[in-house]
């Protein structure tokens, strides 16, 4: 027997639809690349994305065609997530901080049929242009006073949408229409592309507030410091306008003084992104000697906090939350509030608490399974490669079945490439990434424990563990370190300061200093590229010939 329930497919549009009858009073202030700060509420918003959505289907956008952005967060960037998915289209981000021949070969998999450019990144485009597909057209999200030189026959955003009817009769698409195309950051190999549907996009803006329960507050104003063309900015620019807060869009500049300016000055309450730009903002909370104004919450991911970090955040009154997920899980899979339990207990177990990645969503399932596909128990012990699955982790990649195949195993679940644990809570531990590990001896050693130890040292600002060839031991740690000032403290003080919580054949053979880190495109610290910068070093036992 079924239900007599009305069914109605779930549609991108229809949140912000939701968000101007409901929430009138919020809506996007942005910091636009041409200087200014820019705002407009949510029912003016709507307005515009009808008339984005008239200019669309004027230019010949069908249903299931990619429309490509290079652009940072902003209104017009928010505009185009729903104007794009609002007539059938999917909205494809790129990261302008890929390689020339990653942005190149993307568009082209992706056989993109526009290109919105924020105005600061036409050179950019411009580079591209010899080997861009023919028939590729231009438009550049700026206003006609403002519009930079460009290429022949590139649009003017502001004049496109100008005079269009601010109202459009949206289309009843079927809820597992796509709707966006996001690929990750390819390390290793050509970028994968992960197609979302309306139907997820929409279930993981309902899951993420309910779960996330701190973060979001009607009313007030939340700073989605990761990029939109880095998994949707994590799914803020929908979750956002369904719970009633108001987006304050930082464009470019993630500066610690600039992003100080922007939170203080619009009360931001919540602010999301990755642990290198909170480095920042703390460094330029300690010089002004406060926090921004009306700043309690700060959500990590990306990759781990290290602790000393939540403990400087939580010292100055900000809740510090650590989230999990991936490009290929919408992305959020696990959450980091506490549950009641801990409101009384002491700093250090609440701090302990909070350097776990969390529980997961509502929604999703998780399993670790170890080198034989077996599956272990979720003891807080067991450690393994870590499996998902729900209604927001893609059943496979977009036109490439062979990394679809890699990924899935026979129960169809995808495999994320973390090693991890889960408490008999639901508690999730990323031990590391299944590549970052250190095997020496038949054992495993944790590259991230050994960061988050060196982390907690005062000279070390930034720093990364890496993986090098040894004869007897198969690999040894090495800790390559971006000092914080002067002080560069040498191998046997950091032994000293890292041995409580190793045993001795854990700890770096080597302490390398380095001016900074290799970072991806998405903010993480590049392993990748630091041993391929590191590929003629040599450990020291083993120079000049001793083995």
């Amino acid at each position: 027997m079924q239900g007599l329930m009305m069914h109605r497919d779930l549609r991108i549009i229809d949140i912000l639809r939701h968000a101007a009858e409901a929430h009138g009073d919020a809506g996007i202030v942005s910091a636009r690349v041409e200087g200014d700060l820019h705002r407009q509420s949510y029912p003016q918003t709507l307005g515009r994305v009808a008339q984005l959505a008239h200019a669309l289907t004027g230019l010949g956008v069908k249903t299931g065609d990619r429309v490509a952005t290079l652009a940072w967060n902003g209104h017009r960037h928010f505009e185009l997530y729903y104007a794009v998915a609002g007539i059938g289209a999917v909205c494809h981000t790129l990261n302008p901080r890929l390689a020339r021949e990653q942005l190149l070969y993307i568009i082209a998999h992706a056989d993109d049929r526009l290109l919105f450019v924020d105005a600061d990144l036409v050179p950019l485009v411009v580079d591209l242009l010899p080997d861009l597909p023919e028939g590729l057209r231009l438009v550049v999200l700026t206003d006609r006073a403002r519009m930079p030189e460009t290429p022949h026959g590139a649009l003017c955003y502001e004049e496109l949408i100008a005079g269009q009817p601010a109202t459009y009769d949206w289309p009843d698409l079927p809820e597992d229409t796509a709707s966006g195309l996001c690929y990750t950051s390819g390390t290793t190999g050509h970028p994968k592309g992960a197609l979302y549907s309306h139907r997820s996009t929409v279930l993981h803006a309902m899951q993420v507030p309910l779960c996330q329960t701190s973060s979001f507050r009607a009313g007030h104003c939340v700073l989605p410091v990761v990029p939109m063309f880095h998994v949707n900015a994590w799914g803020l620019p929908y979750t956002a306008p369904l719970t009633g807060m108001t987006l304050v869009m930082p464009g470019p500049n993630l500066d610690g003084p600039s992003l100080f300016r922007l939170m203080d000055g619009e009360g931001v309450w919540s602010a999301w992104g990755v642990p290198t730009v909170w480095a920042g903002l703390l460094s330029e909370i300690d010089a002004q000697g406060r926090i921004p104004q009306g700043f309690g919450d700060l959500v990590v991911g990306g990759s781990a906090a290290p602790r000393v970090m939540i403990e400087a955040y939580e010292a100055r009154g900000v809740n510090v939350a650590q989230a999990w997920g991936m490009t290929e899980m919408s992305p959020i899979g696990s959450h980091g509030v506490l549950p009641p339990r801990y409101d009384g207990a002491d700093d250090e177990d609440r701090i302990t608490a909070k350097c776990c990645a969390g529980r997961r969503i509502f929604g999703l399932d998780f399993k670790i399974v170890d080198d034989d596909g077996t599956r272990l128990p979720h003891d807080g012990d067991a450690t393994g490669e870590l499996y998902v699955r729900g209604s927001t982790v893609i059943s496979g990649y977009f036109e490439n079945e062979d990394a679809t195949r890699m990924a899935m195993d026979a129960e169809g679940w995808f495999g994320t490439g973390d090693v991890a644990s889960v408490d008999s809570e639901g508690r999730l531990v990323i031990r590391d990434r299944a590549k970052d590990l250190v095997k020496s001896g038949g054992e495993w050693i944790s590259s991230i424990d050994l960061e988050n130890a060196a982390l907690s040292h005062p000279a070390i600002a930034a720093c990364a563990v890496v993986a090098m060839p040894h004869p007897k031991w198969d690999e040894r740690p090495v800790l390559v370190a971006v000092a914080s000032g002067a002080e560069r403290p040498a191998l046997e003080e950091m032994h000293a300061h890292m041995a409580g919580h190793f045993a001795h054949w854990q700890l770096p053979d080597d302490l390398v200093w380095v001016e900074e880190l290799p970072l991806t495109a998405t903010g993480k610290i590049s392993k990748l590229t630091l041993r391929q910068r590191m590929a003629d070093y040599v450990l020291p036992e083993l120079r000049g010939g001793a083995a």
